[in-house]
C-alpha cells in the first residue's frame, strides 16, 4: 500500500471537506471529489507529487437544486461517462446527534428526523472538453426522483421514512454503463443481501431528468455489508463495502461482473479483491476510484489524525489487486 496526498484550499479546510471526502473519481486530468457537507464538488490535478490546484464547482450553478445553493447536497458518489460528470446525493434521511449529556436533550435530538431536499438528487452534467469544467446539465429529484419511484415497493418503501444510519435507505455509489445507471445502496441490508438499482434516466427537458422505465434491483449477497461506493473496472463493476451503519468495518473490495448474472447474485458469483483497513470511529473508507495503472485509490471519512498533513491535505490510499 502507497499513501497520496490531496491538499485542499483554506475554504475547504475550513468548511472540513477534506475530513468528510464521501466520492471519489480519476479522470485525465486529476481527481473529481466531493465531501457530504457541502453542495459542491472538487477537482484536483496531478502535480507530479500530490493532488492540488483545487476548483471547487457548486451544483446550483450547473442544475436547480430543490433547496438552494447553501443547503448540503450530501453527494456519496461520482461517475464519468461519453462527456458526462454524474453526482448523486445519498437520498437518505438522517437522524440528529448527540451532542449534550442532559438526557432529556440527547433524547430530543434522537427522535428528530430531518429531510434535506438537495439529498435527493442525480445530477448529469457536460464537461468543457477544453477547461473541463462543468456546464449546465439536468437533474433527476423530487417526485420524479428514484425515492419517489420506490414508494410502493415492497422492498425498498418501508426503509424509505428510516435515516441512513439507522439501515434506512441511503445511496453511496453511482456507475454509468451506457444507457444503465447503477445506483449502490448502503442500506437497506436484507438479512445480509445488499442492493444495486439499476435505472435509465433520459432528459425531459428544462434541465430536468427522468426515469424511462422501471428500477431494476439487483440483490447481492455481501455478507451482511452495504455498498459504499462503485467503480467500473474492466467491463465489469468493483463494489467497496462496509456496514451499512455507524459501525467500524470490515471492508473489502467486491468484483461484481454484472453484465453475467441476474438480479440475485450469490456469494461464489463475487471476487472478493481485497480487505482494507480502517480505524476505530476513524478512517472509513468512503470513496473509491481506478487509477490509470489499475490500482486503486481510497479515500476516508472521518481520518485519523495521522492522515491529516501539516500543509492541511489528507492522505489517501492506493493499493495494489
Amino acid at each position: 500500500m502507497e499513501q497520496v496526498e490531496l491538499r485542499f484550499d483554506p475554504a475547504s479546510r475550513e468548511a472540513r471537506t477534506h475530513t468528510n471526502l464521501s466520492a471519489l473519481l480519476r479522470d485525465e486530468a486529476g481527481l473529481w471529489v466531493a465531501g457530504d457537507e457541502t453542495a459542491t464538488v472538487e477537482h484536483l490535478v496531478w502535480t507530479g507529487e500530490r493532488y492540488a490546484g483545487q476548483r471547487t464547482f457548486f451544483l446550483d450553478d450547473y442544475v436547480r437544486l430543490p433547496a438552494g445553493r447553501e443547503d448540503e447536497a450530501d453527494i456519496e458518489g461520482l461517475a464519468l461517462a461519453d462527456g458526462h460528470l454524474w453526482a448523486v446525493g445519498s437520498h437518505s434521511l438522517k437522524r440528529r446527534r448527540v451532542k449534550s449529556t442532559d438526557p432529556a436533550k440527547a433524547a430530543r435530538r434522537l427522535a428528530t428526523v430531518v429531510r434535506e431536499e438537495n439529498r435527493f438528487i442525480l445530477a448529469r452534467l457536460p464537461l468543457d472538453p477544453v477547461t473541463n469544467a462543468p456546464l449546465p446539465g439536468s437533474v433527476l429529484s423530487g417526485r420524479d426522483g428514484v425515492a419517489a419511484r420506490l414508494a410502493d415497493d415492497p422492498h425498498l418503501a418501508p426503509f424509505l421514512a428510516l435515516p441512513g444510519k439507522d439501515n434506512g435507505f441511503d445511496v453511496e455509489g453511482v456507475a454509468v454503463d451506457g444507457e444503465r445507471v447503477y445506483l449502490g445502496l448502503r442500506g437497506p441490508v436484507l438479512r445480509g443481501w445488499a442492493l444495486v438499482l439499476e435505472i435509465r434516466p433520459v432528459e425531459a427537458g428544462g434541465g430536468r431528468l427522468r426515469l424511462d422505465g422501471p428500477v431494476r434491483k439487483h440483490f447481492l449477497d455481501l455478507g451482511g455489508l452495504g455498498v459504499r461506493d462503485i467503480a467500473p473496472y474492466d467491463g465489469d463493476l468493483l463494489l467497496l463495502t462496509g456496514p451499512s451503519m455507524s459501525l467500524d468495518g470490515p471492508v473489502r473490495v467486491v468484483r461484481w461482473r454484472a453484465r453475467h448474472t441476474g438480479d440475485l447474485v450469490p456469494a461464489d458469483e463475487l471476487e472478493t479483491l481485497a480487505e482494507l483497513p480502517h480505524g476505530v470511529a476513524c478512517d472509513r473508507p468512503e470513496g473509491l476510484t481506478v487509477l490509470r495503472d489499475g490500482r486503486l485509490m481510497v479515500v476516508y471519512d472521518s481520518p485519523s489524525p495521522a492522515r491529516i498533513t501539516p500543509a492541511g491535505g489528507v492522505l489517501a490510499d492506493v493499493f495494489t489487486v
